[in-house]
This record gives C-alpha cells, sequence and structure tokens, in this order.
C-alpha cells in the first residue's frame, strides 16, 4: 500500500471529500495479485464475468461501501494483477472483514473459485495477496 498525489483530471477519482487545496487527491493505493487456473476456456469465461455490466452490482455496491474508490484487474497469462484505490483513511483489514459479510459476496467468491487457483472457501482476502511496492519514479 502507498499514498499518492493525482492532480485533478489524471483519474477517474473524483470524491471532493479527498480533494486538497492544490485540486490534488490523496489516496491509498494497493496492488494484488492472483493466479488463475491454466485453462482457456475458465480464463475466457473469468474475462466475461468482469466484462462490463456483468459484476454483480452487490459486489461493486459492498465494496464502494467499504471505502473502495476505484478499481481494475489486469491479466497476463494465467496472472491477475487489481489496482484498488481507496480513501485515505482507509483501513484494509477491517474493510476486507467487513466486505466479507456483505450480501452475495461469499457467493461470489464460491463462484469465482471456480476460475482461480485457490480454495473455494477462501475469501477475497486470502485469495488476493498484497504485492511490495520496490520502485516509484522520482522517489
Amino acid at each position: 500500500m502507498f499514498k499518492s498525489r493525482l492532480q485533478d483530471g489524471d483519474s477517474k477519482i473524483n470524491l471532493k471529500e479527498n480533494m486538497k487545496k492544490d485540486n490534488s487527491y490523496l489516496f491509498k493505493r494497493y496492488c494484488k495479485t492472483m493466479e488463475l487456473r491454466n485453462d482457456s476456456l475458465l480464463i475466457d469465461a473469468y474475462k466475461k464475468a468482469h466484462s462490463k455490466g456483468q459484476a454483480w452490482p452487490e459486489i461493486t455496491e459492498g465494496m464502494k461501501e467499504v471505502g473502495i474508490m476505484d478499481m481494475e484487474i489486469y491479466l497476463f497469462g494465467t496472472r491477475l494483477f487489481m489496482i484498488m484505490d481507496t480513501a485515505e483513511d482507509f483501513n484494509h483489514d477491517t474493510a476486507m472483514t467487513e466486505l466479507a459479510l456483505k450480501p452475495r459476496q461469499s457467493e461470489w467468491e464460491a463462484f469465482m473459485s471456480r476460475f482461480q487457483d485457490s480454495s473455494s472457501e477462501a475469501t477475497a482476502d486470502q485469495k488476493w495477496q498484497q504485492m511490495e511496492r520496490i520502485y516509484k519514479m522520482d522517489e
């Protein structure tokens, strides 16, 4: 996790409560990774389940409710890479515990587990492993 400053207009993040006097936003960014099963049909189905309008609305709403402002997932082969931007005061452990209790979250995790190289009983926080930032330009 790291804190970042974006200049106004540099990102989809446009929450006024995170705006500073200099028109920048202060937020936390988490980068996570996970492996999918090495099966091209399952990978295609996983991509379809995450295509525009296909993710269950309760899941997206639950993420917003716990303080996740934006999320993107990228795929390379079987490796997933997630970028999760949160409010500056976001507490990761508390939010992940709260998220796991949201309506339909466990059902979504069970549905997704058929694609993922992990236990079907695992929570999202157990599946997605946080990555360590080792480089940032100009720091």
